[in-house]
């Protein structure tokens, strides 16, 4: 089960401290608490030993400082007792004799659990042995706390909220050591991670520690909340500076400011449903599962958490375009995973031309490209690349220029084959009225230009290179064994919106002149096939985003349907929050984008035959509709799950 959404909201907090001042200290939590239930944060973690301060030293082998933490700990279980919300704090707690660093599990009024710390540093300026003892050097199993009013255990403890929703807890060094307990804590279930720390600063340490919890919440593909003490912590010897961070499968969903004399709080959504099915899709998630034998003891907390769900979360609406500070960067990687596809595929069928159909698209302009790149890379001229544009009863003037202005700038062989007179006589053949402009009509059109890009390569010795792109093959807006066909797709797993992207870097950072205008202008031109004869002004008549849908909206639902599995109704929640108007999308009503949800969910169910027996190409992102990889699916598979969902939305 999951939470309503498939969301949780929750918080790391660095609160102000007063070394070794339990009842200040447990003030400060109290009003953090107050302030997170407004913003309806279902669990919020608070720094390691946060009811005393991290920095007491020998203060923690005081009986008065510990005997004053207990009672700071009952009042801050006291103050929950109406309360959802459950709260992490850190204390010490004195067992049999033996004082461990601990981490408490507090809602509605109850101590739901207590995790020990395992890995205490002993080293630098950290002595944690001298105060406290390690988890694994004692036996506290079954061991009582405050009249039995929980019992303590060293065995890894995983706490699951009433909807479902599951998290564990380790402690600051914990992390940084070989076998971390969220190694044991993720394969047994646990969705979040939260970390209650107290790290010093020392110049590179920050990045290492980003880095650090990156990787440990990637690799465990779960949620990690990290909160770590700040100002008012002894600076006798080390700065602790603060750092409240908060990832979701290794990205970065907020942070705090470090070095700062205020308390900090950082809150960030955490899409639990988006976590579970990377895990379900990972099948090495799954095998180190099956080999972990560590037993867990599963604590239920007492109260379910009620609030009315809103989604807080920044939405991508371009979710393929590349999210990092080095788009140059970004833009290479794709070209070279493209170009070095091909590559192979051209040295393995010794073959030394190319034969790509040239419309003045962007399609088949990325393609040109990533051709001339592959043929400047293994040294062969580019007049081996033989660019065929074929005029036909829908072609403008302005993609016609188009091609043949970008064949020259390039230096490509230029060849031009009408297929106007061959679609006549096939007309003709067939017994079709060329007045009527239906599918045989364009189809007829497509098939003839496929057609002679084929035989022309048989006759030059070459491949043909597929220009049609994943936006075109998840709706199946392609002719069957027409632009549906190629001998190698360097396209295949790239996105429309994407596309424009790398046209656009192109001409931003490669060319000049008239060749970044040419590129200019293709990236402006409306995405037609241009199967119907043009308009009386000859522009453009036949627009693919009329007829299918915009793009952008499109290749949103096929990233959010494709790689996370999500439903109509949570993709359409996401889309409205992503193109709402406020940010980077184009704004669409919820009537707009329910209408293209539905016309993707039925075209995506019905045109999977299309896709069943795709040529070859390179996968470059984490989303691919390729039969061998990433995709399987019946051709015949019914869509009315889906279809009704959309319907109900």
């Amino acid at each position: 089960m999951t939470p309503e959404n498939g969301y949780i909201k929750v918080a790391s907090v660095i609160p102000s401290v007063r070394v070794a001042d339990c009842k200040y200290n447990v003030e400060q939590i109290i009003k953090h608490i107050d302030e997170l239930e407004k913003d309806d944060v279902e669990i919020a973690v608070f720094p390691e030993l946060s009811i005393t301060g991290y920095s007491c030293q020998d203060l923690f082998r005081q009986q008065l400082l510990l005997q004053e933490s207990d009672k700071a700990l009952m009042l801050l279980r006291n103050y929950t007792q109406n309360k959802g919300i459950t709260i992490i704090v850190g204390a010490p707690i004195e067992i049999d004799s033996a004082l461990l660093n601990c981490a408490i599990v507090i809602q509605s009024g109850a101590i739901v659990g207590i995790v020990p710390k395992t890995y205490l540093p002993n080293y630098g300026e950290f002595y944690e042995k001298r105060w406290f003892v390690s988890a694994a050097d004692i036996n506290i199993n079954g061991t009582e706390y405050q009249q039995a009013e929980t019992v303590l255990s060293a065995k890894p403890q995983i706490f699951r909220t009433k909807k479902g929703i599951k998290f564990g807890v380790e402690i600051c060094e914990d992390v940084w050591s070989p076998t971390p307990p969220s190694n044991v804590l993720a394969l047994a279930g646990a969705d979040i991670i939260f970390n209650l720390s107290a790290s010093d600063e020392l110049i590179g340490k920050h990045d290492y520690l980003k880095s650090l919890l990156s990787q440990q919440s990637a690799r465990t593909i779960s949620a990690y909340v990290y909160s770590s003490c700040g100002f008012g912590e002894s600076t006798q010897d080390v700065v602790y500076g603060g750092n409240a961070l908060i990832y979701e499968n290794g990205k970065l969903l907020a942070e705090s400011k470090r070095f700062d004399t205020e308390a900090q709080v950082v809150i960030a959504q955490i899409d639990v449903e988006m976590l579970r099915a990377e895990r379900m899709g990972n099948t090495t998630f799954s095998c180190a599962q099956k080999q972990n034998s560590t037993a867990v003891e599963l604590r239920q907390l007492p109260k379910a958490f009620e609030h009315k769900f809103k989604l807080e979360r920044n939405i991508n609406p371009h979710p393929f375009i590349p999210q990092t500070n080095d788009m140059r960067r970004s833009c290479e990687e794709i070209f070279n995973i493209q170009v070095m596809g091909l590559a192979k595929r051209l040295i393995h069928t010794n073959s030394q031309r190319v034969v790509v159909g040239i419309s003045g698209g962007l399609d088949s302009t990325l393609a040109l490209l990533v051709c001339v790149r592959t043929f400047d890379k293994l040294k062969m001229p580019r007049k081996w690349i033989i660019g065929v544009t074929m005029p036909g009863f829908g072609t403008t003037d302005r993609t016609y220029n188009n091609a043949i202005n970008l064949m020259k700038e390039l230096g490509v062989d230029i060849r031009e084959i009408s297929i106007a007179k061959s679609v006549t006589q096939h007309f003709e053949d067939i017994g079709h009225n060329a007045s009527i402009h239906d599918t045989t009509y364009e189809n007829s059109q497509a098939r003839e230009r496929t057609q002679i890009l084929m035989d022309l390569s048989n006759k030059e010795g070459g491949l043909v290179i597929g220009t049609g792109d994943l936006s075109e093959l998840a709706l199946g807006w392609a002719t069957y064994n027409g632009d549906h066909m190629s001998m190698y797709g360097v396209n295949v797993s790239i996105p429309k919106t994407l596309i424009r992207h790398l046209v656009s870097y192109v001409a931003d950072y490669e060319v000049d002149g008239n060749a970044r205008a040419t590129l200019m202008d293709i990236i402006d031109t409306p995405i037609s096939p241009e199967l119907i004869p043009a308009d009386e002004n000859g522009n453009i008549k036949q627009k693919t985003e009329d007829l299918v849908g915009p793009y952008e909206l499109h290749d949103f639902f096929i990233f959010h349907f494709l790689r996370y599995g999500f439903s109509p109704r949570k993709i359409y929640m996401l889309a409205q929050k992503a193109f709402d108007g406020t940010g980077e999308g184009t704004k669409y009503d919820d009537e707009t984008i329910k209408k293209w949800l539905k016309t993707f969910c039925r075209r995506f169910f019905s045109q999977q035959f299309k896709r069943s027996c795709l040529p070859d190409g390179p996968k470059v992102g984490s989303v691919s509709l390729s039969p061998r990889g990433d995709w399987r699916m019946p051709s015949d598979a019914n869509s009315t799950l889906w279809l009704a969902e959309v319907d109900s939305l």
